[in-house]
């Protein structure tokens, strides 16, 4: 299933879900300028490796440009790929403007930061010794969707669902959108032999993170479970028709002349 949208309006312009988004383009538009070789030397430098952070393995001088803790920060915004950078903006440009409409801007930065360090380190924990950088937004942004799942389970969520030659759109529960990607996670993970490239305990670990984080941050006038935010309606003006001259009450003098000096 691809999320497309979902009816969830918001109450103030995501700010800083916009500049997040802007942030991972602008970070992988500068790796692919800077050429294959060097690009990756870039995730080399700035990924988080497990075996640097927790092993005791050291970078060459070369690529040791950060502390390795800091990768915890700087692997958030790198990219393998074209496929990776679109799947994960797309994912927090739908659920991210809702959870930061919760939780303020501000807290939801602290948020998404923490969500990620979350996944980075559960991803680092369950194999500490491999070598292979970790890179992508998307133990921050699975965070992100753990706590539209605690605010908005029944809000609905189009989804493009290719069957084959038969491919549909329908609108589905966030609830069982949401559910369907953490259990293929889990499921994932159970089957992982290390050959898909991909940080599905990270993915988990990020999920998790923001469902225990979104209670202990979000603003206290925000409910869990709500269904949707409902849109705020137009102001209604009521305007006074004047009479016409046919339609006045006998004895009723008429509203377009002045009475006296008293009027």
């Amino acid at each position: 299933m691809i999320p497309i949208n979902d009816d969830n309006p918001t109450e103030r312009p995501a700010i800083v879900t916009v500049a997040l988004i802007a942030s991972c383009v602008l970070v992988y538009l500068w790796q692919m300028s800077l050429g294959e070789r060097e690009g990756q030397r870039v995730i080399y430098a700035l990924g988080m490796i497990p075996a640097v952070l927790l092993d005791g393995q050291r970078l060459h001088p070369g690529l040791a440009l950060v502390d390795p803790w800091v990768t915890l920060f700087s692997s958030m915004f790198l990219h393998g790929g074209l496929l990776h950078l679109g799947g994960n903006m797309l994912y927090l440009w739908i659920f991210g403007n809702n959870v930061e409409d919760a939780l303020g801007r501000v807290r939801f930065i602290l948020f998404y930061l923490a969500c990620g360090v979350a996944a980075a380190l559960l991803q680092a924990i369950v194999d500490p010794a491999s070598e292979i950088p970790m890179v992508g937004a998307s133990g921050a942004i699975s965070g992100v969707l753990g706590a539209y799942l605690l605010l908005f389970p029944r809000a609905n969520v189009l989804v493009l669902i290719p069957l084959g030659w038969f491919t549909q759109l329908r609108p589905l529960p966030a609830v069982f959108v949401l559910g369907f990607y953490f259990v293929l996670q889990l499921i994932s993970a159970a089957l992982d032999t290390g050959e898909a490239g991909v940080a599905f305990y990270a993915h988990i670990g990020g999920f998790v993170a923001g469902m225990v984080l979104l209670p202990l941050m979000k603003r206290r006038a925000v409910p869990l479970f709500s269904q949707r935010r409902q849109p705020p309606r137009p102001a209604i003006r009521i305007r006074r028709r004047r009479l016409r001259p046919w339609e006045q009450k006998p004895g009723q003098p008429p509203e377009n002349r002045r009475r006296g000096p008293w009027d």
